[in-house]
């Protein structure tokens, strides 16, 4: 199966229906597949060929969705652009990649235009919003002047696009991720939320990164598509209550914002039916804000990587009330059609609730790393995909992720996972969004230290936050230090906390890979 073949589907059943909202912008199916096949020809006007790549920097909007579908369509691989990376970032990425033809947003204009005499192979520069410098054309442009082209069609093993992981450690890689991977996903998140044309779906995760799952998903069943520029709580509450936003997929802090906010006692509301959630886990404080403030809306969680997206799938039964409070600490069970393991350090399945490596497979995972045969091969192993995420399963299949292996803490002598401290600590009613770390401490090698951003006119010492904690963990689980921040935790452009930065300052000069 090819990704195109979604979009061929959704114009052949649903014409006439809405496909894209962007502002006050609204687009058929019909509407969006000329524009698609015009974009192509134009694509095809400048010398782009199947397998060129094809990079794509801007903020979620319909010309983003147009343009996903129209390199597809070219038989090309497009090379989405993380919008928070710095100019230096940007240029090694389209270098690494080959990157022929560059689209870019408004927003992103200077740094094209700092890009543009560096990168000589880049043959054409489009600008998405109009002709602002430094692009060579206007996308509207180049799809008025040119008359749709027929799909060139590609093989479930072709590459379909190049996603660039965080780069946190070394220089990032770029995930080849071939048609049949991302088909899996979306046919398989279909199956998993049973969505069918009266989807509605939000896209607040940025468009660049897997975490936006509906890109694939709601146009396989011919839904919807609406488009927010930022994560903003407001104007995503505006959309919900204008359109009736039936799904969105985020990060917990998103849904956190969005629970607390104002005007969510006062907007219209009742079209919501997921609020799903991925990229890293909801700490129960978090999740107990979010129930009280949408009782009737279903909460699914999913487990994935760019190297293996959507693995995982926990349902929306196991949020509600009755439900086992433990399996609702899990990431879900195998997704269909894929499958997990827990394995030693030699990839030999350890008994349940044992703990080791997560390991995948199915036809989610990547084809490898662009030009990296060292690491595919270490990733890649006899089939499976290493996860790098330390957790164990239960009889019933359920998969439970204690932490990343490079943020497990060992203080004296122990493991402390810090998913499960963080949970702890982000119930304290003082506390708005936490994370534990390792911190460097003479007498236990490490220490267990938080992190927190406090809600307004709280205050908190390590003396209450101790005696919170000491109700539920173990001493040795217990922050030793505390840190309250001003500022929100910082975050990578799909939710994450970049424990990276704040580990940095204390392990300075020190043997630890931050």
């Amino acid at each position: 199966m090819r990704l195109t073949q979604t979009l061929r589907r959704a114009v052949l059943v649903r014409a006439d229906a809405i496909a894209t909202i962007d502002g006050d912008r609204v687009r058929t199916w019909r509407e969006v597949h000329d524009r698609v096949r015009r974009l192509s020809g134009g694509l095809r006007g400048l010398g782009v060929k199947p397998g060129d790549r094809v990079a794509v920097l801007a903020n979620n909007c319909d010309a983003y969705f147009e343009a996903y579908f129209a390199i597809l369509w070219t038989g090309a691989v497009i090379v989405p652009l993380n919008t928070r990376l710095a100019p230096a970032e940007t240029r090694f990425q389209l270098d690494d990649a080959g990157v022929t033809v560059m689209l870019f947003g408004e927003e992103f204009a200077a740094v094209a235009e700092t890009l543009k005499p560096q990168l000589p192979g880049i043959g054409a520069w489009i600008g998405m919003d109009g002709p602002q410098a430094p692009a060579d054309q206007a996308l509207e442009d180049l799809i008025a002047a040119s008359q749709p082209a027929e799909e060139t069609v590609r093989e479930a093993e072709d590459l379909a696009g190049i996603f660039y992981t965080g780069g946190t450690t070394g220089l990032p890689k770029g995930v080849m991720l071939p048609h049949r991977a991302l088909c899996a996903m979306a046919v398989n998140l279909t199956m998993s939320l049973k969505v069918d044309e009266t989807i509605v779906n939000l896209h607040s995760a940025p468009m660049f990164h897997l975490a936006d799952i509906g890109t694939f998903m709601a146009t396989m069943v011919g839904g919807a598509h609406v488009f927010v520029r930022k994560l903003d709580e407001t104007v995503m509450l505006e959309l919900i209550g204008r359109w009736g936003i039936t799904h969105i997929f985020t990060v917990p802090a998103m849904i956190d914002r969005l629970a607390r906010h104002p005007a969510a006692t006062t907007t219209d509301l009742s079209s919501l039916k997921v609020l799903g959630y991925g990229g890293a886990p909801m700490p129960l404080g978090t999740y107990d804000v979010a129930r009280a403030q949408f009782p009737t809306v279903d909460f699914v969680q999913g487990f994935g990587m760019t190297e293996m997206g959507a693995h995982t799938f926990l349902e929306a039964r196991h949020h509600r009330a009755g439900a086992d409070p433990e399996k609702m600490k899990s990431v879900g069970q195998p997704a269909y059609g894929y499958e997990v393991m827990i394995v030693d350090p030699e990839g030999r399945e350890v008994p349940r609730r044992t703990l080791g490596e997560i390991v995948g497979r199915g036809d989610n995972m990547m084809a490898g790393y662009w030009n990296r045969p060292a690491e595919t091969a270490q990733a890649l192993r006899d089939g499976w995909m290493w996860s790098g995420d330390a957790g164990f399963m239960d009889e019933d299949g359920f998969v439970y992720i204690t932490d990343r292996f490079k943020d497990m803490i060992v203080s004296g002598g122990e493991n402390v996972y810090s998913i499960e401290v963080e949970n702890v600590v982000s119930r304290h009613p003082a506390v708005a969004e936490c994370a534990i770390i390792g911190v460097p401490d003479d007498k236990w090698g490490e220490r267990v230290h938080a992190v927190a951003v406090l809600k307004p006119g709280e205050t908190l010492t390590l003396e209450a936050l101790v005696a919170h904690c000491r109700a539920e963990i173990a001493g040795y689980k217990t922050p030793r230090s505390l840190q309250v921040l001003d500022a929100p935790l910082p975050r990578s452009a799909a939710g994450k906390v970049l424990k990276t930065e704040l580990r940095a300052p204390w392990w300075e000069g020190r043997d630890k890979r931050v």
